[in-house]
């Protein structure tokens, strides 16, 4: 299927989301198959069912413009644009804070690339950030599957400093292991994420 932005260009996937799906995931307790947003829609799940936080995952507004009808039973959406441009993955509300961030996985082992973000999603992320809100990111290095928290305003200094003269195209694996959290996995939540949270609601009050 094909989906296009507002400004009728085509919307290009930068990150390895559609192709960790792919992956076959090797068993165990730390991993079961699971994507991170499926690890993420779990532990928002369990955290809304025990009313510790309201955080969903953000549909995406698109707007149909061919279906395919191999039979009368079914219909295939052939191409579709995005009736805006998305911002991030998640939003919410925990202990009076607005949450705001994104997710995503890639395949490198000692980096994440920068042009797996959107540039409308840092500034989205940046105006949340202005207003008092939460914002970070959770990037999961699929293939040692070690999973990151990372503050937004480290992600926007790495954001901004790559259009610099001897800027880098991407974040090293070693700003995640200084300056992020390491999550680890529980079995319910997947990813207690809300625990490294609170230390981000602490150094706002701070």
């Amino acid at each position: 299927m094909r989906i296009r932005y507002p400004n009728g260009k085509p919307y290009l996937v930068n990150n390895d989301k559609n192709k960790e799906r792919k992956q076959p995931k090797k068993a165990g307790f730390s991993n079961r198959g699971m994507t991170l947003e499926e690890d993420l829609n779990q532990s928002n799940d369990y955290y809304r069912s025990r009313h510790i936080a309201v955080i969903h995952k953000k549909p995406i507004p698109i707007q149909v413009v061919n279906v395919d009808y191999p039979r009368r039973s079914a219909a295939k959406i052939t191409e579709a644009y995005y009736k805006k441009a998305s911002t991030t993955d998640y939003n919410g509300v925990y202990k009076g804070y607005y949450i705001d961030f994104e997710a995503k996985e890639t395949k490198n082992k000692t980096s994440f690339p920068l042009k797996n973000f959107h540039e409308h999603q840092i500034h989205h992320m940046e105006s949340c950030a202005t207003q008092g809100g939460i914002t970070f990111v959770i990037i999961r290095f699929s293939t040692t599957n070690r999973v990151f928290l990372l503050d937004f305003q480290a992600v926007n200094d790495w954001w901004k400093q790559q259009f610099t003269e001897k800027g880098k195209k991407s974040i090293p694996l070693s700003v995640f292991e200084k300056e992020g959290y390491e999550l680890q996995y529980t079995f319910s939540p997947r990813l207690p994420y809300l625990d490294i949270v609170d230390k981000l609601i602490q150094n706002v009050r701070h």
